[in-house]
């Protein structure tokens, strides 16, 4: 059996959020997109079904079953090894699921292997993460697809709270950055919908700080919490040519 690493790689930033609190970020996922917007908007870009799928930085795997519903196989790539560990208890069993622990940086597939390279709110955020490009795109077969979805961070309520939290958040570089890189954009309006206000409240606390945490509860009445993203698409191309 490979041995984990017991610290993260050099080049891993760790995600406070799930790294510390993975039963609430358990209760964050269940909340997130109730309606289903974001895999409607992903599923009309690039079906999956039949295709093979790497979820990049898949955290406790908690998007794993969905791809795994209707891909031929999916692969979950987490750096940090006890949500890997979590992700694979959630899909033991499940046929043509594989969780391993590496960095969006270093993936551990061979080249031209996959047809979708999925990351949801994980590592491609804008300047920086070239190198997750570049591996993302060694291990894509001709035509196939990169999808990042990430927050939006120009859209109130949820963008704002970010901002105030981290002002050198710049959403018009962000989206500067991927129009340089050849992506498309398309904006999604979800919906996180809670089962009582102490779960949002909990939530709201592990992905601000504090302060910015209390006036997101504050501005929040009832159970339930608009949310923006962003679904960004570029296809490998099929010729001799890459960008």
């Amino acid at each position: 059996m490979r041995a984990w690493r017991k610290e993260p790689a050099p080049e891993v930033t760790p995600s406070p959020n799930i790294w510390n609190w993975p039963e609430v970020y358990e209760a964050e996922n269940r909340a997130q997109d109730a309606g289903g917007a974001i895999w409607r908007a992903l599923r009309e870009h690039r079906d999956w079904a039949g295709l093979d799928v790497v979820d990049v930085g898949c955290g406790d795997g908690f998007h794993l079953p969905v791809f795994a519903s209707r891909a031929a196989s999916v692969i979950g790539v987490e750096p940090h090894a006890p949500l890997a560990e979590r992700a694979r208890r959630r899909v033991a069993g499940a046929a043509g699921v594989d969780v391993r622990v590496a960095s969006a940086q270093r993936l551990p597939l061979a080249d031209a292997s996959v047809d979708l390279v999925h990351a949801r709110t994980a590592y491609f955020f804008g300047p920086g993460c070239e190198p997750g490009l570049a591996e993302a795109e060694r291990v894509l077969r001709p035509g196939g697809t990169l999808a990042i979805v990430d927050l939006d961070t120009a859209c109130p309520p949820y963008g704002e709270w970010m901002r105030a939290d981290a002002p050198q958040i710049d959403p018009a570089r962000i989206e500067s950055f991927f129009t340089r890189h050849h992506f498309r954009s398309s904006r999604i309006s979800a919906l996180w919908r809670f089962d009582d206000r102490k779960t949002l409240q909990d939530v709201l606390r592990i992905e601000f700080s504090a302060k910015v945490a209390e006036r997101a509860f504050r501005e929040t009445p009832g159970r339930t919490l608009p949310v923006g993203y962003v679904l960004r698409t570029r296809e490998k191309p099929t010729g001799l040519l890459t960008s």
